[in-house]
């Protein structure tokens, strides 16, 4: 009922605030810890500038972007403003922008909290596992509960103000195009780095992985936080509020003036980022604890809490279905499972790693030959879990009546998500932590203090992987969802023009057909775009590395006093990034458009399938191989398979710097390619119905 939806609007505000209280105070703890390394303050300073400067420099970018989209919004959308209503149009591109500032603002705290956070860490791990690791946590659930805080506070004021689920699809867009950007560009940033840092220090000159002489290591260090900091926190943003988004315009659709099925979806909302923060409160690791089995055990405590919580809910609050609960839970379980299996296939404890480090040992081909073959292999349980869950949400819903079978597989997203404010955290505590290594190496903390980083960096490359992989997961359920949203955005405008409604689409009706073709090619398209943009970028960079090393003498040596020219190779990362960060995403959106003119919405409908299916595997793909082929070198430099310097590592090396750009530039960046088309398709679902040539 109304009342009960207007309960669930003010303990939206109310939990988000909560949250954003509590990210305060993590704040405010890790700026408590104490750093007192004069080279570590003067490297993290640097780190912070480099990350600030590009942080400004795309976001200015983003804004012409964002300002030209907002306009053409306005003026075709959901309607062409000489057709219908200038305060739809108006409330659609406010929407879009508010979905934009916030994702942009949760990514700038999230590098501000980094880099705050990084110099802690390194001087933590002076004293042990234990203090190196809760800082790097706590950093990390800044992001997380800032995240989850934003969409559920942005999502429930844009219902609440403007009442129609519709204009929500703006709001998605705005966080949904920001984070293709944003990924995209802080992924090609942060490869560019690594690549070159990577060839050149450990390759050819067998110099440490984060030796200060390397004029790269700076720009590598600066990578993790815009990409893998403020870039994963918008795609995450963007996947929850796009879950949020279609489960709500289905609920909407469905509710007939009974808005229990929108109440349900706040109330699960509100009850995963309680459940996070009660996950991230209780996180703890022993003083010779393992990092990643606390990371893990912190997720499941999320889970557990959250299943417990939407249980009592359902229970109490009336209208709630236990079946719509059995949908939610299932997709969040089969998350958890999504994230074993990669756990499984990256952890440098379990024996795929040692595999492909035992192959290293014969050379890069086969380093290669095996990571690749166990990254396909890798997709498979994800795939399965995906449609499994999809399937069981299906059934468990569809006796409920018409549309609510795909009511189902949204909220299914919604449950994968649920605890989205502890995967944030755990993925962000990656890049603190791989920070922190660099700079306690830099410090000259000693081999100690290095190898207990080393131990919380492999944690966080093991981490990240799962969380990868719990994000493709779910932007797959999410999609699916979506899909449901364009068909119901379709069947209005249909309804309207005289036409046949869209009950399905049969894959033998070449229209059809013609879409699945061309979706399932794009996503290569954008993820080739993407590493080409690493490829040309890193070899500009290697020049200049050895540019530096052949003319500042004294530096190949380590003369005391002798500086790289550190900037030089930031600027290249920074400007190579951002030539290269609009023409990927432009190209997705073109070919949806493209698509849709030539076909209608039967043709978009196949596109969107190809699409689905072809850019999941593709991202689990890239993500899990990235991951294993780099925690296949690690496990080599802790000593196996000869060690630092040995045959195996060179190998091993040249495996993850494959490996990079395909695990944190074009993997995670194409569920967000997904998203967009997705939101584009519905967006623009009147257009298409209207405009056609075989339609």
């Amino acid at each position: 009922m109304f009342s009960q939806l207007s309960i669930f609007y003010g303990l939206s505000f109310l939990i988000a605030v909560l949250a954003f209280a509590f990210a305060a105070y993590l704040y405010l703890w890790v700026k408590k810890q104490r750093t007192t390394n004069a080279k570590i303050i003067e490297v993290s300073a640097l780190i912070k500038a480099g990350a600030n400067t590009f942080m400004k420099r795309e976001y200015k970018i983003l804004a012409v972007f964002a300002a030209v989209a907002a306009v053409l919004i306005f003026l075709f959308l959901p309607s062409p403003i000489w057709t219908g209503s200038a305060l739809d149009n108006l409330a659609m591109a406010l929407s879009y922008l508010a979905g934009t500032i916030l994702s942009a603002i949760a990514g700038k705290i999230g590098i501000m909290v980094a880099t705050l956070a990084n110099s802690r860490a390194a001087e933590g791990a002076q004293h042990g596992i234990k203090p190196a690791f809760l800082i790097g946590f706590r950093g990390g659930a800044v992001m997380g509960l800032l995240v989850v805080g934003c969409s559920l506070f942005g999502v429930a004021a844009v219902l609440m103000i403007v009442g129609d689920s519709s204009i929500l699809l703006g709001f998605s867009f705005g966080a949904s195009s920001l984070a293709l950007f944003a990924k995209a560009g802080g992924g090609i940033f942060t490869k560019t780095a690594d690549v070159s840092a990577d060839l050149t220090g450990k390759v050819e000159l067998g110099i440490p992985e984060d030796d200060p002489r390397n004029p790269a290591v700076i720009a590598d260090n600066v990578g993790d936080n815009v990409g893998d900091v403020a870039g994963m926190g918008a795609d995450l943003f963007d996947s929850n509020v796009a879950a949020m988004t279609s489960a709500l315009v289905i609920a909407q659709s469905l509710s007939g003036g009974i808005y229990d099925n929108v109440s349900m979806v706040f109330c699960y909302a509100i009850l995963g980022l309680l459940a996070s923060v009660i996950g991230i409160a209780t996180a703890r690791i022993g003083r010779h604890g393992n990092p990643t089995r606390a990371l893990n055990s912190s997720t499941y405590v999320t889970t557990a809490v959250f299943l417990v919580l939407t249980a009592l809910a359902t229970l109490i609050c009336r209208g709630f279905s236990w079946r719509i609960w059995g949908a939610s839970a299932v997709g969040l379980l089969v998350g958890v499972i999504i994230g074993i299996t990669t756990d499984y296939f990256t952890d440098d404890t379990k024996p795929i790693v040692h595999k492909v480090a035992r192959a290293s040992g014969t050379g890069p081909a086969f380093t290669i030959l095996s990571g690749m073959s166990y990254g396909f292999i890798s997709a498979l349980p994800a795939m399965a879990g995906i449609a499994v869950s999809a399937l069981v949400a299906y059934q468990l819903c569809a006796p409920m009546g018409d549309g609510y079978a795909i009511f189902g597989i949204s909220m299914a997203a919604v449950g994968m998500l649920s605890i989205v404010g502890m995967i944030i955290s755990n993925d962000a505590y990656g890049p603190i932590v791989d920070n922190a290594r660099g700079l306690a190496e830099m410090g000259g903390l000693g081999e100690e203090t290095i190898r207990t980083a080393d131990e919380l960096d492999s944690a966080g490359n093991t981490v990240k992987a799962v969380t990868k992989g719990f994000s493709i997961g779910a932007a797959g359920l999410t999609v699916i969802s979506l899909l449901g949203a364009f068909m119901s955005e379709a069947n209005v405008a249909l309804e309207a023009a005289g036409k046949p409604l869209i009950t399905g689409f049969d894959i033998m009706s070449p229209t059809v057909f013609f879409g699945v073709l061309i979706g399932a090619a794009i996503p290569a398209v954008f993820s080739a775009m993407l590493i080409l943009g690493v490829d040309k970028n890193a070899q500009r960079m290697v020049a200049e590395i050895h540019r530096q090393f052949n003319s500042i003498k004294g530096l190949r040596e380590g003369v005391k006093g002798v500086k790289p020219e550190y900037d030089k190779c930031i600027d290249i990362a920074t400007s190579g990034s951002l030539r290269e960060l609009i023409p990927a995403g432009l190209m997705t959106i073109i070919a949806t458009v493209i698509v849709g003119f030539i076909g209608g919405p039967l043709a978009i409908g196949g596109f969107l399938l190809g699409n689905i299916v072809s850019g999941l595997l593709l991202a689990l793909l890239m993500s899990n191989a990235g991951g294993l082929w780099d925690n296949s070198k690690k496990y080599i430099e802790a000593g196996a398979e000869g060690g630092k310097g040995s045959p195996a590592h060179k190998a091993a090396v040249i495996g993850d710097t494959v490996g990079d750009p395909f695990k944190d530039t074009a993997g995670p960046s194409i569920n967000t390619q997904i998203t967009v088309v997705s939101l584009v398709s519905s967006l623009l679902a009147s257009v298409f119905v209207a405009f056609s040539f075989f339609g």
